[in-house]
């Protein structure tokens, strides 16, 4: 298990598969609030810090099945 005081500005945040969903904007109570330059829909989105499987370096990977809010990672793009 990591430490929610690891998780820093400008961290990226991959799914389980490694694949980029966002950016750390900023950790707000239990929430990861991601930049909005990562988003189609040009808001901040969050995601669960208990969605997080692990920190490596300075990469954060989700847990598989994780929820990725629409508009992220490689649906930004489509």
């Amino acid at each position: 298990m990591f430490e929610k005081i690891r998780i820093k500005e400008h961290m990226e945040i991959a799914d389980s598969n490694g694949q980029h969903v966002g950016t750390v904007d900023d950790v707000e109570g239990d929430n990861i609030k991601l930049t909005k330059s990562d988003s189609a829909d040009s808001i901040h989105h969050l995601i669960p810090v208990d969605a997080v499987e692990k920190i490596d370096d300075n990469r954060i990977y989700l847990k598989e099945g994780a929820r990725i809010p629409a508009g992220l990672g490689n649906k930004a793009n489509a």
